[in-house]
């Protein structure tokens, strides 16, 4: 989930909207998460908890949206997290019996996943073992037909300058009849401010301008990047790929839910969708 803070508490020289290319992305990425993955979970780490399936800021959670199929049909299935951060949603998935590896760009947040699962006083003493691997998702380090399932909670898609690469590769790696679940920032998001307040409700760019959003450092160097594309690019990503769109689940903000998460907060996710849920299956 995004993770745009104020540039000058962090130091940065810069932040706007520039192109930035694919590797330029990768290893800009790599590095900010590797350092900021122990302030993410400071801030965030209760809403997100150590071993919850959380979708997205609006609180869904796959307890309830069950997007991957009836959680009793888990055990056993073999279960690919994309982009997990520190792997809370894969291991509420070992915990009902799936066979689940996390990947991840950053090594800083899969040694927080590590962390998180530990018995011990800070994880859990029942956390169930998932494999953590450190990979691009683009480039997915695992044999075709591997998985029976495959999903990203605000992980690696919006984080890419070349999403069709990740979808091609996800395609590749499920078994047939396998399911690819992502969620990310709602594309019409992009039109407006990052701004949790009133001032976040007037749109003030084009939602067809794709340039991605850029922080830099004294030196003119990319050292973060988000990637927009509009709901139509990510439906012909999907299909470009081979899979099906079964449903595009847009979370409604839910009544007592008051938590504010950059540019998410009750104001704005009662008027605009927050959140873009795609879940596709391979034929």
């Amino acid at each position: 989930m995004s993770a745009v803070d104020d540039v000058e508490s962090r130091g940065l020289a810069a932040a706007g909207y520039r192109p930035a290319g694919a590797e330029e992305t990768v290893r800009a990425n790599r590095h900010w998460w590797d350092g900021a993955s122990r302030e993410y979970l400071d801030e965030h780490g209760d809403f997100l908890g150590a071993d919850d399936f959380v979708w997205c800021p609006e609180g869904l959670r796959e307890d309830d949206a069950r997007l991957l199929g009836d959680p009793a049909a888990l055990a056993g299935r073999r279960v690919l997290e994309v982009g997990s951060g520190a792997a809370q949603c894969a291991r509420w998935l070992a915990a009902r019996g799936a066979d689940v590896v996390a990947l991840d760009l950053s090594m800083g947040m899969l040694a927080e996943g590590r962390r998180l699962g530990t018995p011990g006083p800070a994880g859990r003493t029942d956390a169930r073992p998932v494999g953590l691997v450190q990979g691009d998702a683009r480039v997915l380090p695992f044999a075709d037909a591997s998985f029976d399932l495959a999903f990203s909670a605000y992980g690696a898609v919006p984080f890419v300058a070349d999403p069709q690469r990740v979808m091609a590769d996800v395609a590749r790696v499920l078994r047939p009849g396998g399911r690819w679940v992502f969620s990310l920032t709602h594309p019409v998001r992009w039109a407006f401010p990052d701004d949790p307040s009133e001032h976040g409700l007037t749109a003030n760019r084009s939602y067809f301008d794709r340039t991605p959003y850029v922080e830099e450092d004294d030196a003119g160097e990319v050292v973060y990047a988000e990637h927009h594309r509009t709901l139509g690019d990510r439906v012909r990503d999907v299909v470009a790929a081979g899979l099906v769109l079964e449903d595009l689940v847009e979370p409604e903000w839910p009544d007592g839910h008051d938590r504010v998460w950059g540019g998410w907060s009750p104001l704005r996710g009662r008027l605009l969708p927050g959140t873009a849920i795609l879940v596709t299956r391979r034929p």
